[in-house]
């Protein structure tokens, strides 16, 4: 804004040395009329009461003292100066005020040299700026006519008073919070408040919790804007102090630190359960049970049906049910090992676990296993053969505990393969042909003593010397498979002679008999080395060329039982018809018929 000011009019040194002089001789007689002598011309409507009094803006011999003078009248331009504030305290370069307020043009002269097109609001106190610098804002929006420029307002309120939607609850000092570029923007830092905002509610809008657009004395506390929140989630049950539990980055991140803030800390399971899980009432008046069984009855219910008691952390541990605590081994007379350790407790203990004295014996839990395998026949010392490893794997040392080792095969063999009856009152034979009668292929020829030809190894293979036998195995009858003779496995009914079995090797089609021993032996069939002349009949003279059939010429049954005589063969050859015997060697000679002899002798 620009205050009026009045200033003389510019006038020469000579001059004004001649009005000083003139002014200075006549200053008492005449000082009135002087004046109005020597005035420029009529001064501005607003000086003009000063305008018989020069001294009111001028000093004698002192042209700089102008500018003080006027300072004196103008104090609002005084003080800009000293405080170097408005247009007036801004100017970059200091002028005396004449310079710009030229005095003594008459009263309808403006002295004031303002145009409001061309002046730059930079040399104000007010720059315009955002929303002010917009060309639709007029001069006259902020300057009301009539007074000067520097009474327009300078706060925002001023202007703006009518748009404050706060109605005036938030102050005057609209630009704590709004900005001039335009009104929607803040700048608001509702830290610097009683209540700062974090986590979440930094995000949230103003009206959100300042209804309606209501800001001082807007509530405080979690439960007033949260209400519905702490309905759906809590039914008022939790009380007012939300914040106890929940913080602003969100519902979900729970401050509540139940381990020291209460006597019952929150362990592993614990820690993932709902608070609504266990507090189902007023948080703040209910009296909760710290035992297991108050909250985990259904649980205790449906896995043992009370039978363990009350005491659920004797065995349980928050980390979750199926960790079993308890050590048996330690804090009872039965250690579970092996197998045990993996039965269920209720496999066990079907009753009352405090009141129920369960009997430590095998029998007492697997009778059925054991009237299914052994059906009672073994006694009711389990442990003497089965160790809680498992069924399969037997302890019992049937060589060390009992007279009969258990070799080979017998080791493969089931208990109730021989134990067939109660095992403390049965008295086994230990010999082969108790157990396996049936298995007696030889149908009792080979007699009881199995183990003399049999071993527990293996059936198939005997070591049966056949030298104790009747038919001691001599050459190639070595090499010979046993099935080769024995047909069944009933040895004896085996033939003992050569031709049983050589039948079809009798080339000789029995002419010599059966006794296929007498030429022939075990070495090799086609050696032979029969000797006739060992039997009663020696080969001499032509004897001895002729063929074996020509003598042998039928087949024989047994022994052979040919003729020793010579007329046995040659009674076709006796010339004499009989006339001389049957006794031909008396006379004729083996080597040739025709040799006679008399007396026998050779005649010559």
């Amino acid at each position: 804004m620009f205050l009026p000011s009045f200033f003389a009019v510019p006038i020469s040194p000579r001059q004004l040395a001649l009005a000083c002089f003139l002014f200075m001789g006549a200053l008492q007689a005449h000082a009135g009329s002087v004046n109005d002598l020597l005035s420029p011309g009529k001064m501005i409507r607003g000086h003009a009461k000063y305008e018989s009094d020069c001294g009111k803006c001028h000093k004698r011999f002192d042209k700089a003292a102008q500018s003080g003078l006027c300072a004196d009248c103008h104090k609002e331009v005084k003080k800009d100066l000293a405080e170097k504030r408005g247009y007036h305290g801004l100017a970059k370069d200091e002028k005396e005020c004449k310079e710009c307020h030229t005095e003594h043009k008459g009263r309808e002269a403006s002295i004031v040299l303002f145009d409001e097109e061309k002046f730059d609001h930079e040399r104000a106190d007010f720059l315009l700026k955002g929303g002010h610098a917009d060309e639709k804002v007029r001069c006259k929006d902020c300057h009301v006519s009539g007074k000067k420029y520097r009474e327009a307002p300078a706060t925002c309120n001023s202007c703006h008073k009518k748009d404050d939607k706060h109605k005036g609850e938030l102050g005057a000092d609209c630009a704590k919070c709004h900005g001039e570029q335009d009104w929607k923007t803040t700048s608001f830092d509702h830290d610097k408040t009683t209540y700062p905002l974090a986590g979440k509610h930094a995000d949230v809008k103003c009206k959100s919790c300042h209804i309606p657009e209501k800001y001082k004395g807007a509530p405080k506390q979690c439960a007033s804007c949260h209400k519905k929140d702490d309905d759906k989630a809590h039914q008022g049950k939790f009380g007012q102090k939300c914040e106890s539990c929940h913080s602003e980055k969100g519902w979900k991140e729970i401050l509540f630190d139940h381990d020291k803030k209460t006597k019952y800390p929150l362990l592993w399971k614990h820690r993932d359960a709902k608070c609504t899980a266990c507090h189902k009432g007023d948080a703040y008046k209910e009296r909760l049970q710290t035992t297991c069984a108050a909250c985990h009855k259904r649980d205790d219910d449906k896995a043992h049906k009370g039978n363990f008691g009350q005491k659920c952390e004797s065995c349980h541990a928050e980390k979750g049910w199926k960790e079993i605590l308890f050590d048996h081994d330690k804090k009872t007379k039965y250690p579970l090992l092996w197998k045990h350790r993996d039965a269920k407790c209720t496999a066990c203990h079907k009753g009352d676990a405090y009141k129920e004295k369960l009997q430590t014996g095998c029998a007492t839990c697997h009778k059925k296993d054991d009237d299914k395998a052994h059906k009672g026949n073994f006694g009711q010392k389990c442990e003497s053969c089965h160790a809680e490893k498992g069924w399969k794997e037997i302890l019992f040392d049937h060589d060390k505990k009992t007279k009969y080792p258990l070799l080979w095969k017998h080791r493969d063999a089931k208990c109730t393969a021989c134990h067939k009856g109660d095992i403390y009152k049965e008295k086994l034979q230990s010999s082969c042909i108790a157990c396996h009668q049936k298995d007696d292929k030889h149908k009792g020829q080979e007699g009881k003593k199995c183990e003399s030809c049999h071993d527990e190894k293996t059936w198939t293979k005997a070591k049966f010397d056949h030298r104790q036998s009747r038919f001691p195995l001599t050459g190639k009858h070595i090499q010979t498979e046993c099935k080769k003779c024995h047909a069944a496995p009933t040895f004896k009914d085996a033939k003992s002679d050569c031709w049983s079995c050589h039948e079809k090797q009798d080339t000789h089609k029995r002419r010599l008999g059966l006794l296929c021993e007498i030429c022939h032996n075990a070495r090799d069939w086609k050696v032979w080395d029969f000797d006739h002349d060992k039997t009663r009949f020696k080969l001499e003279g032509g004897h001895k060329k002729i063929g074996c059939y020509d003598c042998h010429q039928k087949p024989e049954s047994g022994k052979i039982n040919l003729p020793a005589t010579c007329g046995g063969c040659h009674d076709k050859d006796d010339v004499h018809d009989g006339s001389f015997g049957r006794q031909c060697e008396r006379c004729h000679d083996a080597s040739l018929w025709k040799n006679i002899r008399a007396g026998g002798r050779p005649l010559q």
